[in-house]
């Protein structure tokens, strides 16, 4: 679908039907070809990439910005999962949007093969959660606006379990005295593993996947190795010999379980929160098993600008100006249920909504998700490891070391 909002004499807003199509980003795109492949507007115009979840709440701000600038702007209604391949291939042709929703760790590949544009907010970026900022920031450069923050924390059945664990083995003590099936979920993707959702619980031993400079950002520096990385590998090896952790039970499988009253925990995103309706909720940041606290990834959707685009100043402007308000975060908060990366927006949201507040909570102590190229070398191996070890298939020892060599070598070969 093709939003063009234009302004001739008064305001005039239209919506041309290209295709038909489904909100989920799973479906087909619904973008006629000529807007998948129009090029980036000429000047005084944008064209905007935006998927349906999101159309509504950056057409207002469109309007808005039309309306006082008299710059037309085109919404070009996307599937999330054609976002990133259609970028990529189109911007380097000269064509594509000016802006484009998107995720933050599409940064390094973005950065790397040249699709995007340095963005300069100045004074507003105090306005904004710090981390939220260094996830679209690469060599010192901010490169891309977020509208929302997202980061796993424990959601809990506060039927079956009325306190809030402190440790992971209170939290698993709790869950076997419930009595359900399992004492705690938390998803795997079998053989592949999920490093993202256990990241809390390794961090929780000192091991980290890269050195931060002093900024909080990331450097091509590995940390997996060393005593902190054998130690949590040990303690995944016992809690797959214990039966607590399965590389079987992927996320389908812990949604509708936990859904069931099957268990009292499960570690997860405020994504899996719709699926929970008529369970009364709490949200507590995700237990510390190793001693020290955990800290999940924090990850962060927003905006990016076409390197290639004539309109770069208006895109600039656009975000700046116009998605950084209050109302546009919230409106951003509204459709898609992530957190606001505005401050202010994200005090008004979490002042009314407990479950908003609670993730907001359990990511006092979040990192960011990197982002920089070579976390791209990192994920495949981090996750087969994991899994392996879970499941008894390698011993810890051998295996983390087996899979920071790995991780090295495969880093090395693209540097």
């Amino acid at each position: 679908m093709r939003r063009s909002i234009l302004l001739a004499g008064a305001l005039v807003t239209s919506l041309t039907l290209a295709a038909c199509g489904s909100s989920d980003d799973s479906n087909d795109d619904t973008a006629s070809g000529d807007a998948t492949t129009a090029a980036a507007g000429g000047a005084g115009s944008l064209t905007i990439w935006v998927d349906e979840t999101r159309e509504a709440a950056v057409g207002a701000a469109a309007e808005a910005f039309t309306e006082e600038t008299g710059v037309a702007v085109d919404l070009v209604q996307k599937n999330f999962k054609d976002v990133r391949p259609d970028f990529l291939a189109q911007v380097p042709t000269g064509e594509g949007p000016d802006i484009t929703v998107g995720a933050h760790d599409w940064l390094g590949e973005f950065v790397n093969n040249g699709v995007v544009a340095p963005i300069e907010i100045g004074e507003k970026a105090s306005e904004f959660d710090e981390v939220a900022l260094q996830v679209y920031t690469l060599d010192g450069q901010l490169y891309g606006l977020p509208y929302g923050v997202e980061n796993v924390a424990l959601i809990r059945n506060t039927a079956l379990a009325p306190e809030a664990p402190a440790t992971w083995d209170e939290m698993v003590a709790a869950g076997q005295a419930a009595g359900t099936k399992f004492p705690v979920l938390i998803q795997s993707d079998g053989e592949a593993g999920d490093p993202y959702t256990h990241y809390p619980l390794q961090t929780s031993f000192g091991s980290k996947v890269f050195a931060q400079d002093a900024d909080g950002l990331y450097t091509p520096e590995l940390t997996l190795a060393g005593e902190e990385g054998q130690a949590y590998a040990a303690w995944l090896a016992e809690q797959g010999a214990a039966g607590i952790l399965d590389v079987d039970t992927t996320y389908d499988i812990v949604l509708e379980e936990f859904k069931n009253g099957n268990s009292p925990f499960i570690i997860g995103g405020p994504w899996m929160v719709d699926s929970f309706e008529g369970l009364e909720l709490a949200i507590d940041p995700v237990p510390s098993a190793g001693g020290q606290p955990s800290q999940p990834f924090m990850g962060a959707p927003g905006f990016f600008v076409n390197a290639q685009s004539e309109n770069q100043l208006l895109a600039n402007e656009f975000l700046v100006d116009y998605m950084s308000t209050t109302e546009a975060q919230v409106a951003l908060y509204e459709a898609g249920n992530r957190l606001p990366a505005l401050t202010a927006a994200a005090d008004e949201v979490a002042a009314k909504d407990p479950i908003v507040a609670g993730f907001r909570a359990a990511a006092e102590n979040a990192v960011p998700a990197p982002s920089i190229p070579e976390m791209a070398s990192v994920w495949t191996f981090w996750g087969n490891t994991e899994a392996a070890i879970v499941s008894g298939k390698t011993a810890p020892a051998e295996g983390w070391d087996k899979m920071v060599s790995d991780i090295q070598g495969a880093i090395d070969a693209t540097s």
